[in-house]
């Protein structure tokens, strides 16, 4: 599911449980809300996936939600390269809130 800035502001004050920004061969971040209905991914008025810089713009763009927690997810390609059968997990970081 998809959700664009103005849709998510239509919500009122929706509460965003985890906001996932997911690199992406790091240099940009997707970001995917968990939200009370579940899971949505942050999109631009096209429907394209919207693509940020870097988790303070995330969070900039994001500063007027209630957003519980945020993490930074790095997948990992090691367990390809090394041709291992069992997919590794992704490393996730969190990220301080701006406001603390």
């Amino acid at each position: 599911m998809r959700i664009t800035l103005e849709e998510l502001r239509q919500r009122g004050n929706p509460q965003i449980d985890l906001l996932e920004l997911l690199s992406l061969e790091g240099q940009f971040y997707m970001a995917r809300l968990h939200l009370e209905d579940g899971m949505q991914v942050l999109s631009d008025d096209q429907g394209k996936t919207r693509l940020l810089k870097s988790a303070w713009q995330a969070q900039d763009l994001l500063g007027s939600f209630d957003v519980k927690r945020t993490e930074v997810v790095h997948a990992s390609a090691y367990d390809e390269m090394v041709g291992l059968d069992a997919p590794a997990e992704p490393m996730r970081i969190r990220v301080q809130d701006r406001r603390s």
